[in-house]
Parts: structure tokens; sequence; C-alpha cells
């Protein structure tokens, strides 16, 4: 027991620096966390907290679960980045955690542990973990699923037997699961049902001899023990009264938009160039889960081997709980048409077990995925060493792309590629504990290589290039409050500046809607994309020019155009 709260404090510590270090000093990145954020501003001052709404319109893409969260954030840490953050890092810290639970539950303590720093340390985790999106909550609810999953299944001792939910285990996953929903939307019931149910028909199928085969009696049974009607009625009650006061209150329109558009639409067509091929999902994974991603095909194939000989039905099974999770999340959503990264996050807890289970199993001398080798621990050690080598190859991609990208968005800032160097001590370390036959030392050396690296990326590296970037820098250095100013945007309005300036930002679609917005407010400005000021040039008023340049990560600018000081020349447009 002992041992076991030590390795909880552990996961929780990693996890801690990774996600809540300088939590708020980069500004809001991207589109999605202002959106989320300002969004949430605007609910919290209507006091509000039925319909969502950004820059005073509907705002139909999100339920309000992540609004929510951030209402309370704000009331904790204020009304800025990390308000913003908080409830989503804190959620994916329970996450990890929750990881750590389910290996120990589903393998043995190490490979929990080794599950937990997985969860805790890889790229993808500070980066959704530390952003103001719904990610990490539909993330930490649906582990939530699955842990009150493998608990209770697990205390029914299901070796042999049909896979069977208690009551109050159902009512558990459903609630997590109606929680999901509130922060996603239906694929958060949806998915994890899928998962629970492909285990439940492939245990059910498997028989004693391995041969499969599973009869219609066969699969009534299995959905029979999971009680999906119990299930379905207790995420029911959580999130309908919601979704139907919401749908009230906006004559359905919430329902239509986000039914119709941001869940039906996004499956069947591409959204907003969010595109990508099978592989989109396989690549995706091997950058978000580095750096133990250098051991996923070796995992991969070590899962597969160990399904295949049989022997532990205990193990077998988890095999296949950790399998049929990663399968939901990551087949499902291979087949829509819109893809993004943070969509298969939820299969991340999965895929980081069964890392932390290869690697735990490599140190015990288990040669599950070299089996076609003649020699199968010589052929393992040879996967290991070229484990180590990808790894050293990353760090000479990071000392050389760190300060490439420091030069063109943060110069001064190229010193960031000294954080190379951590992944080729880590690699040229742990190969050398690996000669000596000190394995689970070369193991060690990849969490504290892997905390280090990441929560440096996150913390200080995100912070040095957002530094002189986007509309938190320019409202800082305004020199008046950008508050008292009448802000407009032409065609496209950036989220960040409806956060930062604290305001409504109006939208203008003709140039003589420029014309209007300049002529007849003393304090208008107006914030243009540079692809349109081409657009617009005709359209400034005499007196009015480009008063600032925005700098963003693209290779773009927003100029912003107000009022020239009386003795200084306006600023060319086409600089």
């Amino acid at each position: 027991m002992a041992q076991s709260r030590f390795h909880g404090l552990v996961v929780a510590l990693v996890a801690g620096t990774v996600l809540l270090v300088n939590l708020g000093g980069p500004a809001l990145w991207d589109d999605d966390e202002p959106k989320n954020a300002a969004c949430s501003l605007e609910m919290l001052e209507a006091n509000d907290w039925v319909v969502p709404t950004f820059n005073g319109r509907l705002r139909v893409e999100k339920p309000p679960l992540v609004n929510w969260l951030q209402i309370a954030g704000y009331s904790l840490c204020g009304r800025n980045e990390t308000g913003a953050r908080i409830a989503s890092a804190l959620l994916t810290l329970g996450t990890c955690l929750l990881t750590w639970r389910i290996g120990c539950l589903l393998f043995r303590p190490s490979v929990g542990l080794l599950g937990g720093l997985a969860m805790a340390s890889c790229v993808w985790t500070a980066v959704g973990g530390r952003a103001a999106t719904p990610d990490a909550p539909l993330l930490f609810c649906t582990t939530l699923a699955l842990f009150f999953f493998v608990r209770d299944l697990y205390r029914n001792d299901p070796v042999g037997g049909t896979v069977r939910l208690s009551r109050s285990a159902a009512c558990a996953i459903g609630v997590a699961c109606g929680a999901a929903v509130l922060a996603k939307g239906p694929v958060g019931v949806v998915l994890p049902l899928a998962a629970c149910i492909l285990v439940a028909c492939w245990h059910e199928a498997r028989q004693p001899d391995g041969s499969w085969t599973l009869s219609l009696a066969g699969l009534r049974l299995a959905l029979a023990g999971l009680r999906l009607p119990l299930i379905v009625a207790a995420a029911t009650l959580v999130a309908l009264p919601w979704y139907a006061l919401v749908g009230w209150r906006t004559d359905g329109e919430w329902l239509r938009g986000f039914l119709l558009v941001h869940n039906v639409g996004r499956f069947s067509a591409p959204m907003e160039g969010h595109s990508g091929s099978i592989l989109y999902y396989p690549m995706t994974i091997a950058v978000g889960l580095f750096p133990w991603s250098i051991v996923l095909a070796a995992t991969v194939v070590h899962a597969i081997g160990s399904l295949r000989s049989g022997g532990d039905e205990r193990r077998t099974l988890s095999l296949q709980i950790l399998g049929c999770w990663a399968l939901a999340w990551v087949g499902g959503f291979s087949c829509s048409g819109t893809k993004l990264p943070g969509y298969i996050w939820p299969a991340y807890p999965a895929l980081a077990i069964a890392t932390g289970l290869f690697l735990d199993d490599w140190i015990r001398g288990d040669a599950s995925c070299t089996r076609w080798s003649r020699d199968p621990a010589r052929a393992l050690g040879i996967v290991m060493r070229v484990a180590w080598a990808v790894l050293a190859m990353a760090g000479v991609g990071l000392a050389v792309g760190l300060p490439a990208a420091a030069l063109q968005w943060s110069p001064g800032s190229e010193w960031l590629g000294i954080l190379g160097l951590i992944p080729l001590g880590g690699a040229a370390l742990a190969w050398r504990y690996q000669s000596n036959d000190h394995r689970a030392r070369s193991v060690a050396v990849l969490a504290v290589c892997s905390c280090l690296l990441v929560a440096l990326l996150a913390s200080l590296a995100t912070h040095q290039i957002s530094r002189g970037q986007g509309v938190r820098s320019f409202a800082a250095d305004f020199g008046a409050p950008v508050e008292e100013c009448d802000w407009a945007c032409f065609w496209n309005i950036p989220p960040s500046l409806v956060f930062y300036t604290r305001s409504q930002v109006a939208k203008l679609d003709t140039p003589e809607d420029v014309v209007r917005h300049l002529s007849n407010r003393p304090h208008a400005r107006l914030l243009i994309d540079s692809r349109h000021e081409h657009l617009v040039t005709a359209a400034i008023p005499a007196g009015y020019g480009v008063i600032a340049r925005i700098p963003t990560l693209s290779a773009n600018q927003h100029l912003v155009i107000g009022p020239l000081p009386s003795a200084a020349p306006p600023l060319a447009l086409n600089d």
C-alpha cells in the first residue's frame, strides 16, 4: 500500500510539473483557446449559465462544461490565462492518476506507474492539458468511465465468463459519460459504449481452445451484461436537462447548429481544412506520445504477441480492454471527414498503459514482440537500441529546429536549442545502462528525460516563442486602455482580440463599412489581416493609417488602423 501511494505521488508530481509550471505564461493560442475563454467571460458577465455566446452572438460549436469550469477558474485565479486554463490542467492531472490506477488494476503496480508517467509526460498531455479547450474535460470524464468499468469488472472476476457490470458501476459509467456529453457532445457516450461493447463481444467470442465464435445468443448475453439501458439512462439524466433548456431558450437554434453542423457535418466532410489520410492518426500518436512513442511500434507488436500467445486469461482480458478502448477512439475518428489531433486524446490512457506494460515486460525479460526471432532476447535488445537512437535523433532535431523557430518568431531565444541536449543525453545514458544490463535504469532515464523535456517545452519554450506575438503583447503596449476603443475587424475576427480587449468587436464586410466605422466614432480602431490590406487601402479616411503591426505565428500580420498622431507619418500598408 505504501509503495502504491508513493507511485501515485510520483505520477502526480510529474504531471503537476508538466501541467502547472508557468501555466499562464504563454498567451492564449490559436482560435479555440481565446474563443472558449471569451465565451466563458460573456456567460459570467451575463450571469447566464445556459446559453453560450461569443462576441455577443450564439455560439453553437461546443457544450458548456468547459465554460462552467473556466468560470470557476476565473473566480479562483482571475480573469486571465491561468484562470482559463487551470481547470484543464487539474483535470488532466486527474486523468494521469486515473491512468496509473487503471494500469495497476489491469496488470501490476509497476505497469501502472510507467503508464501513469507516460501519460503525464508525453507531448500531447502538455499541449491539451494546458489548453483552455473542452478536450481535457472530455478526456477526464471518459477515462473516469474506463476506470469504473475496469474496477467493477475485476471485482466480479470475469475471467472465463461473461463480462458483467453491477448496477452501481453502470450508473457511475453513465454519469461520467453524461458529463462527457456536456463536454463535447454525443461522442462522449457513443465511443466509450462502443469500446465496452467490443470488449464484451470479444471476450464472449473467444473460446478456451483459442477459436472464435459469437452466436446471437452469446451476443445478447454480452450486451445484457453491460446493462446498456442503465448506462444510457444515467447519461441522459446528467446531460439532457441542459440540452433541453438551451434548445428551449434558443428555439432549437443551438441544437441544430451543434448537432447537424458540428457533429454530422464534421463527421461527413472535412471542415475548416482539417482533413487527413488513414495514416493521420498513427502519425499524430507518434508525435503526441513522444518521447514514449520511441517504443510505439514495439508496444503494438508486443501487445498482439501477448494476445496470440494466450496463457494468462486475466492479462489477455486486460489487453483486450486496452485494445478496444484505443480502437474505438482511433478507429471511430479515422472514419470522420474532419480530423484534428485532439480528437483521439482519450485513447492515450490505453496507449500509455500498453507502453508501460511493454517496458515493464522488457525489464522482466519478456520478449513477446520478438518471438519471431531465433534469439528473441537479442532481437529485443536491438529494438531498444533503435529506440534510443530515435530519441537521440529527436534531440538533434530539437537542437536545430528550436533555434530556427526562435529566429523567426522570437529573436534572441535561439538558446532554446540547448533543450535538444536532454533527449541526446538521455539516449546516451539509457544506451549505456542497457549495455550494462541495467534495464530498469534505462527506463528510469527515459521517464526523467520525458518529464524534463516536455515540462521545459511547455513552460519555457512556448512562453519565449509567444513573447511579442499576437494581440496580448499589443494590448499590453497599446498606450491606452484597449477596452475604451470601438473595435472592428474586416472580414475575420480573431477571437484573441475579443478576449484581450474585453469588448464586442464589429465585423465589417465591405470597404464602405470601413469608412463608416472609422469616420463616425472618435475611438474607432480597425484590425485587418495583412492579406486583405489591398481591399481597404482606398477606404481609409484622411488622418487614419496603420498605427501598429501585430506579429503572428503565421506569415501574416494583423494591422491596426486608427487615427494618426498629427506629426507622425502613416506606416506604409504594404511594408
